[in-house]
């Protein structure tokens, strides 16, 4: 099983009490079911459930060692070991 680095930004960060973890998975799906088995407060910041379907929230963006997974296979991208992945939620700043 593959061992990822997940770091979390702003306010899935404060949720989860962590900013960074290590959390095993193939793809980022697996990921990011994993993750929120752990922190199961973080599922409504992250999906939306529509018609019993979970979705990604448009706004949340994950990056896999800086590429956006969005514009690789989305939540089926592959995961490698010592890979880092980030996902942020919506920021704003002044």
């Amino acid at each position: 099983m593959t061992m990822a680095k997940i770091k979390l930004f702003a306010n899935l960060r404060e949720s989860a009490g962590e900013s960074e973890l290590e959390v095993q998975g193939e793809t980022i799906q697996e990921i990011l079911d994993t993750l929120l088995s752990k922190f199961p407060q973080l599922q409504e910041m992250v999906f939306n459930e529509i018609d019993g379907k979970k979705e990604l929230r448009s706004y949340i963006n994950i990056l896999i060692n800086g590429d956006n997974v969005m514009h690789l296979e989305g939540l089926d991208t592959i995961v490698n070991d010592d890979d880092e992945i980030a996902i942020f939620p919506p920021v704003s700043g002044g």
